[in-house]
């Protein structure tokens, strides 16, 4: 059985004032085809699906249409799931239409699938809250699903039936899988963990979400799932957050955020994304292959001190767009930026870093490391403003604003 993995395609998303949907139409092709080169049974989209709750006429446009691709009049499956970024009732609404063609939407982690069966002999065997078993044409072994969108902390305790601490509600998710794995996922069947939720090892470094991120670490508490969580009888979980491709952990199995299909913000500057291709045996470990998106324009930063070096980079780097700083003493003149904007279509943003004179006015150098992301520049303030280090409450409180700002 052959599975392609991809998350996060924020259809709709803007970077600052430009539109991406041409980029995004052109990668979701690209996707199609890979689908296609390869063979691929079926197709796992681990949430954010749109951007925004109430995505554009044309996102919505292009979402159904490439789905409707993907699964190929019903011969290919396609399971996707909402994220924190979805509207749960939009993405579960068109459920009964969508599963006469072979995709199924999760919504909400208590979803049930209904029985149905196409022509193509694409078919759900049984299903419960938070499972789906498949059986996939020209596929000799079941496919078992566990299915767990996301969901807020309020919505999750609901769904597990519990009041209580992030440790208790960790180990309810993990009686909850454990129970449907012991119940359905045996060796008989390709056995995978489907969820966007925010996942780490237990004892690493917490994975970096995006810096334009709606956050899942939240004020109140971090409901970060470990990878100890996962049972012993699943094979590989697809996940959906994090827009750099990574992998959390490969025990019990390969726990892998795909990424996004292409760079959002400039803090991805430079990423390379993927799509995952999963060859997949009962029992066994699977055989991944990485897949390079290529037909999105990167996102590039560059620092230069004179408009000559800046023109002479950008004359090389025509195919990306650009987040600019100048380092310089003064401002740049009308005449510099016009310069700069005539040798580049692709400049997002002009940004100068101003030296300070010799004055004596002041000794703090008032120059901003535009490399940082927002929250290192906001520790850089506050430290400067207050004599300390702003506490973890702040800098929640600061990462749910952004996240705020960003949506509206």
């Amino acid at each position: 059985m052959k599975l392609l993995h991809t998350s996060d395609w924020h259809l709709g998303k803007r970077l600052e004032n430009l539109s991406r949907f041409e980029e995004q139409k052109d990668v979701l092709n690209e996707i199609c085809g890979i689908a296609e080169a390869e063979q691929v049974d079926a197709v796992i989209i681990s949430g954010d699906l749109f951007d925004t709750y109430n995505p554009s006429a044309e996102a919505v446009d292009l979402f159904y249409r490439t789905l409707k691709r993907l699964a190929n009049n019903g011969k290919r499956a396609v399971i996707a799931i909402a994220g924190n970024h979805d509207s749960p009732d939009r993405i579960a609404a068109p459920d009964p239409l969508a599963r006469e063609c072979g995709i199924l939407f999760a919504g909400y982690p208590d979803v049930i699938i209904p029985p149905f069966e196409l022509e193509s002999e694409l078919r759900l065997i049984r299903s419960e809250e938070g499972f789906a078993e498949l059986h996939l044409p020209g596929c000799s072994d079941p496919l078992r699903i566990l299915l767990t969108p996301f969901a807020n902390e309020f919505r999750l305790k609901a769904y597990l039936g519990h009041e209580d601490s992030e440790e208790e509600l960790r180990k309810l998710l993990n009686d909850k899988w454990s129970s449907l794995a012991q119940k359905y996922c045996d060796l008989k069947g390709i056995n995978i963990l489907i969820s966007h939720l925010f996942f780490a090892r237990k004892g690493a470094a917490l994975p970096e979400e995006p810096e334009d991120e709606k956050p899942i670490l939240h004020v109140g508490g971090a409901q970060v799932i470990y990878s100890e969580n996962i049972p012993p009888q699943i094979q590989y979980v697809a996940l959906g957050h994090l827009h750099r491709k990574q992998t959390i952990d490969t025990n019990p199995c390969p726990v892998i955020y795909a990424g996004s299909p292409l760079s959002y913000s400039f803090a991805e500057a430079d990423q390379e994304k993927y799509v995952i291709v999963l060859d997949m045996e009962p029992g066994k470990i699977p055989v991944i292959s990485n897949h390079v998106l290529t037909k999105a324009k990167r996102l590039l930063r560059k620092r230069a001190d004179s408009v000559n070096e800046a023109v002479e980079w950008l004359n090389n780097h025509q195919s990306a767009l650009i987040e600019l700083t100048m380092c310089t003493e003064t401002y740049l003149t009308a005449e510099e930026r016009k310069l700069l904007n005539a040798s580049h279509n692709g400049i997002i943003s002009i940004i100068p870093d101003v030296k300070p004179g010799d004055d004596g006015q002041s000794n703090f150098r008032k120059t901003i490391d535009l490399s940082k992301g927002m929250d290192e520049l906001f520790t850089d303030y506050f430290r400067y403003e207050k004599g300390q280090e702003p506490n973890q409450r702040i800098l929640s409180l600061l990462k749910e604003v952004l996240a705020e700002e960003g949506e509206e």
